[in-house]
């Protein structure tokens, strides 16, 4: 592929371009010194880089902006409008000269966007392709030193048996005692050899793992973009409107440090835009109308982005005159979506009718409004998520509008609790507490066991029965762990087995196809490679209420089956586990099969569960060797493959395998109809 000569210069272009709309943004709220000079370095810097990459328009542009504030650097008097004017239309020159170098030709369909924001997320999505690669050599790398975490045991076992011969000749009585010393010496030196070999290898392994997972987190982040990237461009958008009716605002934003994959920020960039101009255009009153009425001359529009439970939710609020429900109703009679006479609609069933679009309450049709069309580029952009959104009004007081998208991917802070052996995330900002809970604190109400907490009754569940199905564990005297859970309109105390601490990770959405529990929102993957489940607070705590106590498990009840799974492939490990321990099984992870034959022999499993196609030995040759073991033959073998050509399917019934399962049909039930008929 040839070398792209100007894909720096881009990168730096827009982060330049977008520190002088912000800049000039910040001049019009009122002139510093220091605002004009860094204007001017900007400027500066950006025709330098222009011209290096013979880009003399773009360079001419910047060098235009120098000299629009030459003369204001000292200045701390309001900047003239038409000065900001000026400079904010070479602005959009710039941007619009930097998204056309080398630039593919936008579609005939494509609704015309600010090109600064919009190019930047279409070069991150170019480069995400390499990050996901960059990504997958990581992850290799990662198997690969816990493989040889796996051999320090081999030499370990190597300085022992040096040490043990070297016992043995010195123990010996043999009539040659000069060979008898000769052999002790070299007995002695190579198990120094082996111990100077064990020592380099642990560290050297050691060091590896530490930085691989550093540069595993450090890429992982480069796939997410802060939500204040659009800030700029909602600021700008909401000034030029304000500005084309002859209205004053002011507008703020908040929650710019959450990050989020850029295919959410650029999806519902175009919806945020409409959001702004409609919160200026139909929401803010003329600054006489707003002093009449006793609020500030300049109305407010305000973004913020926060997340709720499973999703990230884009706030739009305007403190403007609110929605004119009347208007709304004589709209909908002219449209025939409500009959005329009839009595008068409540609020919440008016604004739904207006957010399905096609109806307008202007009355004349202009740039800004009037072909009741808005709404739609917000509809549309919840529904291409699998999304949605709602509004609010109150009359004389403001709008907000919420647009609610399930995360992608984004970084998360969470509590990592621990709960029969495997590792779990809590989201932090729903903890409202840790608490060491004594049997004596936990009373039983009817069905359900509940705690104490802040003078309030709460349900108590321990972890294992909403995420496993299972009882929990016996209490057997002491102090145990919970963790109380803020589900945005109720508090319960979730029990766990241990506290492991607090962690920054990526969320990753679950496969399509997953069939997951509601309280599971996604996964993270830990520092050795391991999938994490990430909980949903909301459905956990609704969990804690509908679930029954079932703690009352017998000690001697059965041990949930264990099942190996042998997959070289992260996400279809992720997936099959998660399914398999919600069933209530007892799950091991092997990534090659080598590996799974070695844990094979180590363990007894009631089932394995085998991709096919994986470097060295395949699914089949798997099953083949396991059905030759004397040990092993008698342990069903399910194969999990995209193979469906029916001499595969052949081959896997000759070679001994139980099941096989084509993963484009993948069927969650059936894959467990299946284990649960083989394993009895």
């Amino acid at each position: 592929m040839e070398r792209d000569p100007y894909r720096y210069f881009r990168i730096e272009a827009r982060e330049l371009v977008d520190g002088l709309g912000r800049g000039v943004l910040q001049l019009e709220k009122g002139a510093t010194p220091g605002i004009v000079a860094g204007l001017l370095r900007l400027a500066h810097t950006l025709k330098g880089a222009a011209r290096v990459v013979k880009q003399p328009a773009i360079a001419e542009h910047a060098h235009a902006i120098e000299n629009a504030f030459a003369d204001l650097r000292e200045t701390r008097l309001p900047v003239p409008r038409e000065r900001t004017n000026q400079v904010l239309t070479l602005i959009d020159a710039i941007s619009a000269a930097v998204t056309a170098i080398d630039a593919p030709a936008p579609r005939a369909d494509a609704a015309p966007v600010r090109g600064s924001v919009d190019e930047v997320f279409r070069m991150v999505r170019a480069d995400v392709t390499e990050i996901d690669a960059l990504l997958d050599g990581v992850a290799e790398t990662g198997l690969q030193l816990r493989t040889m975490r796996r051999a320090l045991g081999t030499v370990a076992r190597a300085r022992h048996l040096a040490d043990l011969l070297a016992e043995r000749i010195s123990a010996s009585d043999g009539s040659d005692g000069t060979s008898a010393c000769r052999l002790k010496s070299v007995a002695t030196e190579l198990g120094e050899l082996v111990s100077d070999f064990d020592r380099q290898l642990t560290g050297a392994v050691d060091q590896a793992e530490r930085e691989t997972n550093e540069v595993r987190d450090a890429v992982e982040k480069l796939r997410l973009a802060p939500a204040g990237m659009l800030f700029v461009s909602l600021e700008r958008t909401a000034r030029d409107v304000a500005q084309s009716l002859g209205r004053q605002t002011t507008f703020e934003a908040k929650g710019g440090e959450v990050r989020l994959d850029t295919r959410v920020l650029a999806a519902v960039q175009g919806a945020l835009v409409q959001l702004v101009r409609n919160a200026v255009a139909h929401g803010i009153e003329p600054a006489a109308t707003r002093t009449k009425a006793g609020k500030p001359a300049a109305g407010r529009v305000e973004i913020e982005v926060l997340r709720r439970g499973n999703r990230v939710v884009f706030v739009c609020r305007d403190d403007g005159r609110g929605v004119d429900l009347e208007a709304v109703q004589r709209a909908a009679q002219r449209r025939g979506l409500l009959a005329p006479g009839t009595g008068p609609p409540d609020a919440g069933a008016l604004l739904k009718l207006l957010l399905k679009g096609g109806l307008t309450t202007s009355s004349a049709v202009t740039e800004l409004s009037g072909r009741g069309i808005g709404l739609d580029v917000v509809r549309e952009a919840a529904a291409q998520l699998g999304g949605d959104v709602t509004m609010q009004t109150d009359p004389d007081r403001g709008t907000s509008f919420e647009l609610a998208v399930p995360l992608s991917l984004s970084s998360l802070a969470v509590l990592l609790v621990e709960v029969d052996g495997s590792s779990v995330a809590i989201p932090l900002d729903a903890v409202q507490r840790t608490v060491r809970l004594a049997p004596g604190e936990v009373a039983r109400i009817g069905d359900r066991e509940t705690v104490v907490h802040d003078g309030q009754v709460i349900p108590f569940v321990h972890l294992s029965l909403p995420l496993r199905g299972q009882g929990a564990p016996r209490w057997n005297g002491g102090a145990r762990p919970a963790v109380v859970v803020n589900g945005a309109t109720a508090l319960a105390a979730i029990g766990v087995d241990r506290l492991l601490g607090t962690a920054s990770i990526i969320l990753r959405p679950l496969p399509a196809f997953a069939e997951i529990d509601p309280i599971v929102v996604g996964a993270a993957i830990d520092a050795e490679g391991t999938p994490q489940l990430v909980l949903d607070p909301v459905e956990l705590v609704a969990a804690a209420f509908r679930l029954e106590d079932a703690r009352g498990a017998s000690e001697d009840a059965p041990a949930p089956a264990a099942v190996l799974v042998i997959d070289d492939s992260l996400t279809t490990r992720m997936l099959e586990q998660s399914i398999l321990e919600s069933a209530g099984y007892e799950v091991d992870l092997a990534t090659s099969a080598e590996d799974g034959l070695q844990k094979a022999r180590g363990r007894r499993y009631q089932l394995f569960l085998v991709d096919v196609e994986m470097p060295g030995m395949d699914g089949f040759a798997f099953v083949a060797t396991i059905r030759a073991d004397p040990a092993l033959r008698e342990i069903p073998a399910i194969l999990v493959t995209s193979r469906n050509a029916a001499a595969d399917r052949q081959r896997g019934a000759e070679c001994g395998a139980g099941g096989y399962v084509v993963k484009g049909d993948f069927d969650q039930g059936q894959l467990l109809a299946l284990i649960r008929k083989l394993v009895r």
